[in-house]
């Protein structure tokens, strides 16, 4: 055989060998605001699925391959969350686990689509992400109309006849959460007292805290994240409103008592049950402390998206997206950190579940919401 035959086939059984690497891989992106506003909850989905991906590796991968992930950031900005799902795209991203920003998944899963990609976001809860009939679009939290009625209910019954302040960011999630929220108080016979919004980035809010106070207002609704409400409450207690803040899902990290400083004990947040206290959760829990990071907030729910995404994968033999989009739609419970998982046919879990938290101050004299639910 001539040394230039031998090159040949050299070449070629290299390029079987890197081909069956290839096969030997399946690609899982993550698109989250890993810079930005929100970067403490992008955090939390990146480290959610990327040590979801390393414990399933270590066991031995799906189907005898093994998961690659990778991290895209979106920087909350909707259009940088499209570039990233169409990169994604070309690299043969098989499914995606995120965003956080409803405002930035609901363009991102229209990207996805058309690439074949089912999506599993831990974290966005407008209402929109899963009404428009898209098949690719899953959720392991529940829904702004969900929680807007627990945080109705409490204001209902604990601020009776109070006055009662609505403010939002203007964002997706933000403006969808106060209406709701707003929408399940007057069908309790409840009204605002006074309606504002403000603009996420500002840094002050002196003027607005000046009409709440001029409108004696008893208790403030919030629909925003946690950077524009540790601002605005700290800002109220600095001109001496001492009125509860009251918010959503997006002031679950402790980035929220960090700027609001002080004055953020007392708040009042709708969120899920902590599923660090589940106990299947322990063994995962264990493997965050050891890298010193605490799976507060969506952490847990970004780990049991890609747990799911495995179980559908184990089940139909399959990656491709509308085969395991079908698989999910079907009902059946898959086992996570965060408990039994089981969708509708829109994508929603059949679980909704939120309570009502209160930030406290613990022994060692931070203010976080673990373990303060209020009856």
């Amino acid at each position: 055989m001539t040394m230039k035959k031998l090159m040949a086939m050299s070449v070629a059984l290299g390029a079987l060998m890197l081909a069956g690497t290839a096969q030997a891989e399946i690609k899982i992106g993550v698109i989250a605001p890993i810079t930005g506003p929100s970067a403490a909850f992008g955090a939390q989905i990146r480290n959610g699925a990327v040590q979801a991906v390393e414990d399933i590796n270590k066991a031995g991968g799906v189907n005898g391959e093994k998961l690659v992930v990778s991290v895209g950031d979106d920087a909350s900005d909707p259009k940088q969350g499209v570039s990233v799902a169409n990169k994604f795209a070309g690299e043969g991203v098989k499914m995606v686990v995120g965003d956080f920003n409803s405002s930035v998944s609901i363009p991102v899963s229209e990207a996805l689509i058309e690439a074949g990609i089912i999506q599993i976001t831990p974290a966005s809860t407008a209402i929109k992400f899963t009404e428009r009939g898209n098949w690719n679009t899953f959720r392991t939290c529940g829904r702004d109309d969900q929680q807007g009625a627990v945080a109705a209910a409490y204001l209902a019954d604990k601020f009776k006849g109070k006055k009662i302040a609505f403010i939002h960011d203007k964002s997706t999630y933000g403006k969808g959460l106060a209406e709701e929220t707003l929408k399940a108080l007057k069908a309790k016979g409840g009204s605002a007292a006074i309606s504002e919004s403000l603009t996420p980035g500002e840094k002050d809010f002196s003027a607005l805290v000046s009409k709440l106070k001029q409108a004696n207002v008893d208790v403030i609704y919030f629909g925003g994240y946690y950077t524009e409400a540790g601002l605005l409450i700290r800002q109220m207690r600095d001109q001496g409103l001492q009125a509860p803040l009251m918010g959503g899902d997006a002031l679950a990290d402790r980035e929220f008592a960090q700027v609001g400083g002080p004055g953020s004990e007392g708040t009042f947040m709708t969120f899920s049950p902590d599923a660090r206290k589940n106990p299947k959760a322990k063994a995962t829990i264990d493997s965050f402390k050891a890298i010193k990071f605490e799976p507060e907030g969506y952490t847990l729910y970004s780990y049991a998206a890609v747990q799911i995404l495995k179980q559908a994968m184990e089940a139909t033999k399959s990656t491709d997206g509308q085969k395991l989009a079908a698989h999910l739609h079907q009902g059946k419970p898959f086992d996570t950190v965060i408990g039994d998982i089981s969708y509708d046919k829109k994508g929603d879990i059949t679980r909704p579940d939120y309570v009502m938290y209160m930030w406290k101050k613990g022994a060692d004299g931070s203010i976080n919401y673990a373990g303060n639910e209020v009856p």
